[in-house]
């Protein structure tokens, strides 16, 4: 098998790798299509390859992994006397198009390549008894499955701690399960534009928001029927949920009545603060009865949609 060149990086801009990585399944997308990626969902994804978010700008992570790549290549050399060399394209599967990546470097004389990833000491994954993230192993996996290599090396930096070096042998039947989840993802969801199932994280809250901001109050309500329940759970959860917040509130005050005046507390392993904290806020009240031509000009009124289940 032969790895197809999709487009040269060289100089590449930034907007036009974005926009080609919306043309298939790359390899941080993979963990996420199977729910492995904390970081990352599904709903994200989908999202992201139909162009249905905004480019968000990279976080300080992402920056400092970029940046370092170059010295985890050069500390991978030194600790394993093998060579690597980059691989300036966007490389395409010859079979399953839809399979995309971008390698962080190929290894001289072998048919194998290198992922670089540099992390926090607060990751806790125990990487010096031979653990690593899952996310890290699946993008390897697709790797492997994109370009034919018999193995993928993965180095990982962490930072101001520990270098790793693991090797990740050829999986064929891994390597299958992986190509029939991308093809099942980007055939019956990016190609037929129908979203995954949400998996409860923040951000597919806010895309669906963005993709339903307003409610036609002229619409018939829809069907349910089917989803009781599911329903039934929703309002059960809810339930446990105000419970917990009760018990919680309860510790909270008993705590604060121990604090009085304090706004620290001690303990075996634990702290616990009650802080003074200032907060100035306009007296839109006031402002609107005394000066209603500037409260006029610059009050903003802002449409939300409330979501609320109950038992009729």
């Amino acid at each position: 098998m032969k790895v197809v060149a999709l487009a040269r990086t060289t100089d590449m801009d930034k907007n036009v790798w974005l926009e080609l990585r919306k043309q298939g399944i790359g390899g941080s997308d993979a963990a996420a299509i199977l729910g492995l990626d904390k970081y990352k969902s599904a709903f994200e994804v989908y999202a992201e390859k139909l162009g249905l978010t905004t480019d968000e700008p990279d976080n300080e992570a992402m920056r400092q992994g970029r940046d370092l790549e170059e010295y985890v290549a050069s500390r991978f050399e030194e600790a394993t006397g093998k060579k690597v060399r980059r691989r300036n394209a966007i490389l395409q599967h010859p079979e399953h198009l839809f399979m995309i990546g971008n390698i962080d470097r190929w290894a001289v004389g072998e048919n194998a390549g290198l992922e670089c990833k540099t992390t926090s000491v607060l990751n806790p994954t125990k990487f010096a008894q031979g653990e690593f993230p899952a996310n890290y192993y699946v993008q390897c996996v697709h790797y492997m499955a994109l370009t034919g290599a018999e193995r993928w090396y993965l180095a990982v930096l962490v930072l101001n701690k520990a270098f790793h070096v693991f090797t990740i042998e050829r999986n064929e039947a891994e390597i299958e399960a992986l190509i029939r989840a991308e093809k099942y993802f980007w055939e019956e969801h990016i190609l037929k534009q129908i979203p995954p199932m949400p998996d409860g994280r923040e951000s597919a809250s806010e895309f669906i928001k963005t993709m339903y901001p307003a409610a036609d109050v002229q619409k018939e309500p829809v069907a349910l029927f089917g989803y009781e329940q599911k329903i039934k759970q929703y309002l059960e959860i809810q339930g446990q949920i105000k419970a917990l917040e009760k018990e919680q509130e309860k510790l909270k005050q008993e705590f604060q009545l121990i604090l009085g005046e304090a706004e620290k507390g001690i303990a075996q392993g634990y702290e616990v603060e009650w802080k003074n904290q200032a907060r100035q806020t306009l007296d839109t009240a006031k402002i609107r009865q005394e000066m209603p031509e500037i409260y006029e000009k610059y009050a903003k009124t802002t449409l939300a949609r409330v979501f609320k289940v109950k038992e009729i």
